[in-house]
């Protein structure tokens, strides 16, 4: 296991209740800005995620990179009782220690993680899971892959009307072909919240908060 994958999860455990989903966040955030550098959405960003979503109440969602759990436990702490989290994460190693958090969150059963490409896993979703389309999807993995991977979903038919998509880090590493197309398709409505990195101060960022028409 990589040495910042243990690290986290060795800070997270002993500080935390099992069941304790809002401590468990936090224990990750003050990690993230004390200890060492994460790649997942934070704390300040992660407040836009929570408003998105609590404004859907979806019944399904889909998350497009998981690396430690983070962001799954953000959603998971939103939705209402019963709804499914699907997350794709290609490195097997992240994986372990997300679902190892998720299980101490009291949440690995609202949570499935999918440890494959999101091109070999997206066009099997639907006959996996009995799922004809999201109502929910986050998108937080490399950003060559955001556009590919939407019009991947798209061909799919899993994106319906009214499917709210949430794209982190657009502007830093950036995914430029990808907010060209979402700004640029009548099908979709979009915004652009402008905030920081994750655990920095200084470095601009945004999410993009696109909607199917």
């Amino acid at each position: 296991m990589q040495s910042e994958y243990a690290s986290l999860m060795n800070y997270v455990l002993p500080r935390t209740r099992h069941g304790d989903i809002h401590g468990i966040i936090n224990a990750i955030d003050r990690y993230g800005w004390t200890k060492g550098w994460l790649m997942n959405i934070g704390d300040r960003k992660g407040e836009i995620l929570d408003s998105a979503i609590q404004s859907r109440r979806p019944r399904t969602v889909l998350e497009l990179g998981t690396f430690l759990g983070y962001s799954s436990l953000r959603m998971a702490a939103q939705v209402p009782r019963g709804t499914r989290i699907i997350s794709i994460e290609r490195d097997p190693e992240a994986a372990q220690v997300a679902h190892i958090i998720h299980k101490h969150a009291g949440v690995e059963n609202q949570i499935k993680i999918i440890v494959d490409t999101t091109e070999n896993a997206i066009p099997r979703l639907k006959r996996r899971f009995h799922i004809r389309s999201f109502d929910f999807i986050f998108i937080d993995h490399a950003g060559s892959l955001y556009l590919p991977d939407f019009k991947l979903l798209e061909r799919h038919g899993l994106i319906k009307s009214g499917t709210m998509i949430v794209a982190d880090n657009v502007i830093t590493p950036g995914a430029p072909g990808y907010l060209r197309y979402v700004r640029n398709n009548r099908n979709y409505t979009t915004q652009t919240i402008d905030s920081t990195i994750e655990y920095n101060d200084d470095i601009p960022d945004a999410v993009e908060i696109t909607v199917r028409r």
